[in-house]
């Protein structure tokens, strides 16, 4: 199995969050070869994979692809499994584990799906070394993961492991919190250039802003993790690793910015929340932090973004009080934010309506299962 070739890599994402990845990717010099709401296809070698790992921020994991063939029945996996090399690939006195996605008639219980790959490695390794590698549920060492649709098959390395999405830096995650990658995807389909000022009323635990902070100084989030599946493969070699995290390390991090972050919330805890999980990535020392009503929030002259993550509501009582909030949002974007371009990230369109101002654009994301637009605001 040549690792150092240029090979398929299928980076997987929340529902939603492809577009944000397919633009991140590409600003790493990744050519998008094909896009889902799900996943995002593009190419490179392990060192690339590795790279991605540490870097992506819009991400779930980083997949090498290692076999396709069909399989019509649990006998066929088996018998195709088998003549993979898994012994260049997994490690005899390691340990790893089977994940999977697999939609067809002839399996009703995915954990039989993956029982029969598992037996098929296992057994090549007993036929070829007379002893197996450990097998179990952890994610925490090397990972197989199966795709297994209709009749086609897919088998790939997850060289990631454990998701890649929470970005490690959160302690104390509030409540409600906005998850890390979405937070990162929702600005980096905004309009934010990294150069003007960020601000986020209603700041909740500071994810927003954080992920804003770590951007604009180039910290990846690789810098907050130590363990990935790859690290467990019989190729992995640790010099690599070295040399491709030294080189990213080695990418000028901007110690301070000339333009604001500001992260306001009306809510002591949540600030004190925020400032801590900030004081863990790194970045407090660039957000101001404010305890005030959003419309207090100081909207500092020249320009940039504000950035609101409000409630959507989920009874009754709250959507009547929300309606006056959403109007509230957008009176302060019309009347204190001129020059700035305002977003809202909400899953309530009926509730963005009483915003009251015309959107320039509707950016369609999901936050877990339920449907939401980032929405667009030019502030004249």
């Amino acid at each position: 199995m040549d690792f150092n070739k240029k090979n398929t890599l299928v980076i997987s994402c929340s529902p939603g969050l492809n577009t944000a990845l397919s633009h991140e990717l590409e600003g790493l010099g990744f050519e998008i070869v094909k896009s889902d709401p799900k996943a995002v296809i593009t190419n490179g070698d392990f060192s690339d994979a590795m790279m991605l790992n540490y870097k992506l921020r819009c991400a779930n994991r980083v997949f090498w692809h290692l076999a396709s063939f069909r399989a019509i029945h649990p006998n066929h996996l088996y018998k195709n499994a088998k003549k993979i090399a898994w012994e260049e690939i997994l490690k005899l006195d390691g340990f790893f584990s089977i994940d999977s996605f697999v939609k067809n008639k002839f399996i009703r219980d995915t954990r039989f799906a993956n029982l029969k790959l598992k037996d098929a490695i296992a057994d090549r390794f007993i036929e070829i070394e007379d002893k197996r590698p450990d097998t179990g549920s952890s994610k925490d060492e090397a990972v197989i993961f199966m795709r297994w649709l209709d009749e086609e098959v897919e088998l790939f390395v997850d060289t990631s492991g454990q998701t890649i999405a929470k970005h490690g830096y959160r302690k104390n995650p509030g409540t409600a919190p906005l998850m890390e990658n979405l937070a990162a995807g929702i600005i980096q389909e905004s309009k934010w250039d990294k150069a003007s000022h960020f601000v986020n009323p209603m700041c909740g635990s500071g994810t927003l802003a954080i992920e804003a902070a770590l951007m604009a100084v180039g910290i990846y989030p690789g810098k907050y993790r130590d363990n990935y599946a790859f690290q467990h493969l019989k190729s992995y070699n640790p010099a690599d690793w070295q040399t491709v995290k030294n080189k990213i390390e080695s990418e000028k991090e901007i110690a301070q910015l000339n333009f604001k972050i500001i992260a306001s919330d009306i809510d002591r805890k949540a600030i004190s929340i925020a400032r801590e999980n900030a004081k863990y990535a790194g970045v407090e020392h660039l957000i101001d932090f404010e305890v005030c009503a959003f419309e207090e929030t100081p909207i500092p002259e020249g320009g940039g973004v504000v950035v609101f993550n409000p409630e959507y509501g989920e009874r009754m009582g709250e959507l009547v009080q929300l309606e006056t909030t959403y109007q509230q949002m957008g009176d302060f974007l019309k009347q204190k934010c001129s020059g700035y371009l305002g977003y809202i990230f909400t899953g309530n369109m009926d509730l963005a309506k009483k915003v009251g101002l015309r959107t320039k654009a509707r950016i369609p994301f999901f936050n877990g299962k339920i449907e939401c637009r980032l929405l667009e605001y030019e502030l004249y």
